[in-house]
């Protein structure tokens, strides 16, 4: 009955079919190129299925079908895995969208070919300084499938939706505990706008030849402290699997929950150092801003897999990746669905990789080692009634993108530079902790960025833990342009562990920090 009245209402975009109903599959083929994406639309078109997007990067297709449409192309010739996206039925596939599809739009024939939302827990509300986040974020605070404190994109990890979450006065760039802890503080900063202080620090026109990109709920270019740093010929919208590079298609819906979590990973990425608002790590950087929450609040692999290459494709050097895909929290290598899903990220985050670009996501706030059994209690998140399945998962199940070979997976800590008690951890599961903030400790606890509409929202969360990696990359890659991903990460990696001493509950204990707590490149 939902389904059917936001269907009426026009708020989801699908083509009703007579009387059926579909589910997203995504179909790979053996070989991972354009050649193995026809064999895939060619296998799947023959079990009955609408091919509506062709990832021709990774070999892969998105197609909508009726039930056994799995069983159907599984095992045909050419194909690797079949699974479905998403666990409750539309009407039909997406509609048609003029010009949407295409990868390079907007895009320098020249870019793109250097080699190389979990959610957010909630702020309590003090003195009109808390947060409530909300969304598929890693931030507290955060939405749907958010990992922060306050938005972090973490495939359904918040509580809450933007109208509950408190914005705070302009910071005036005041207390950023956040840049301290990473040697970044306003004292460290030249009094020129951006111009990072220090020898060998990059200078404003090299940070502008970097690319990052947000891959969240949107971003919000119409902010002061965002307007100069998003790049409109580098941002689309992914929110159905399909790149949409339409003008302002990238920014965020209010009406979706937790939407307006990318604009404030963005700011902690890069917001203008002017003086007002907040300042980004890595202010001056270009950010591709890279819609991927849906509008029903999801996270899908088609989605992800489509930021990604969107993103590799214009040349990004990094990736930010605050959230978890929906609909499982965790997936499982003996579930076929699953095991598909798992690969066609893995395969989207090899591509970006090998593209030049460091793919860094959020650990998740769930207080859950990942090297050890755990509960998820959440999936799947795309149902439309009916409560969550409560299944015990060993670590062989993983969130995507964060527990994927080769991506940098960002643990949370306090101002103090302790773990947040939210945060997510297990050794080996995690690379690097960055400030993410502490919910219970109002505006001064967490982290001030941006939120749409001008404003500025307390958030806390490992997915701001993973913006401050994103913009510390974007640093590297300004003082080193022609190192590719590996020497990128590497590099952070260095340089927390040489800064960080051994110990338990210490930035050497690797169960919680990694290779140590982030510092900023220079």
């Amino acid at each position: 009955m939902l389904l059917t009245a936001l269907v009426v209402g026009g708020a989801v975009p699908y083509v009703a079919g007579p009387g059926r109903s579909y589910l997203s599959y995504l179909v790979l083929a053996e070989r991972a190129d354009a050649d193995g994406a026809a064999r895939a639309a060619a296998e799947a078109r023959a079990a009955g299925g609408q091919v509506v997007q062709e990832y021709p990067q990774i070999g892969m297709v998105l197609a909508y079908a009726g039930g056994g449409f799995a069983e159907k192309v599984r095992g045909r010739p050419g194909v690797a895995a079949v699974g479905a996206s998403r666990t409750s039925p539309v009407p039909g596939p997406p509609r048609p969208l003029d010009g949407a599809g295409d990868f390079r739009a907007g895009t320098d024939p020249a870019a793109g070919d250097r080699a190389g939302g979990d959610r957010v827990l909630p702020v309590p509300a003090g003195g009109g300084n808390g947060v409530r986040g909300g969304g598929s974020s890693n931030g507290s605070g955060s939405g749907s499938s958010g990992d922060g404190d306050g938005g972090d994109g973490d495939g359904g990890d918040g509580d809450g939706g933007d109208d509950a979450t408190a914005t705070v006065p302009d910071p005036g760039e005041q207390d950023a505990w956040n840049l301290a802890l990473l040697g970044a503080a306003p004292a460290a900063w030249d009094a020129t706008p951006n111009l990072l202080r220090g020898t060998g620090a990059p200078a404003a026109d090299a940070l502008r030849k970097v690319l990052v990109a947000v891959l969240d709920s949107g971003v919000d270019d119409t902010h002061p402290d965002l307007r100069a740093a998003v790049d409109p010929k580098s941002s689309a919208s992914c929110a159905d699997g399909r790149p949409d590079a339409r003008t302002g298609a990238w920014r965020p819906d209010a009406g979706v929950g937790e939407s307006g979590h990318g604009t404030h990973v963005a700011g902690i990425v890069g917001a203008a150092r002017d003086g007002r608002g907040v300042s980004g790590v890595a202010p001056g950087v270009r950010i591709a801003a890279v819609r991927l929450l849906g509008p029903l609040g999801q996270y899908y692999a088609e989605n992800i897999v489509c930021g990604m290459l969107w993103a590799a494709d214009h040349g990004a050097r990094a990736i930010n990746n605050s959230y978890f895909a929906d609909p499982w929290k965790y997936n499982c290598p003996e579930d076929p669905d699953q095991a598909a899903l798992t690969a066609a990220v893995g395969r989207a985050v090899e591509y970006a990789r090998g593209k030049g670009a460091v793919v860094v996501a959020s650990a998740g706030n769930d207080a859950q080692d990942l090297g050890a059994p755990r509960t998820d209690e959440r999936s799947p998140n795309d149902r439309t009634t009916g409560p969550p399945q409560s299944r015990r998962v060993g670590p062989e199940c993983v969130r995507l993108p964060g527990e994927l070979p080769g991506v940098v997976t960002v643990t949370a800590v306090d101002r103090d530079g302790r773990p947040s008690a939210y945060t997510n951890y297990g050794r080996g599961h995690v690379s690097l902790a960055a400030p993410g903030g502490d919910p219970d400790g109002g505006a001064r606890g967490a982290v001030v960025s941006d939120w749409p509409g001008g404003r500025y929202a307390a958030l806390a969360g490992t997915s701001m833990a993973a913006a401050h990696v994103t913009g510390a990359v974007a640093v590297a890659a300004a003082l080193h342009p022609d190192w590719g991903s590996d020497r990128l990460a590497a590099l952070l990696a260095a340089d927390a562990a040489a800064a960080c001493s051994p110990g338990p509950h210490v930035c050497g204990d690797h169960e919680f920090y990694g290779a140590g707590t982030l510092v900023l490149p220079h």
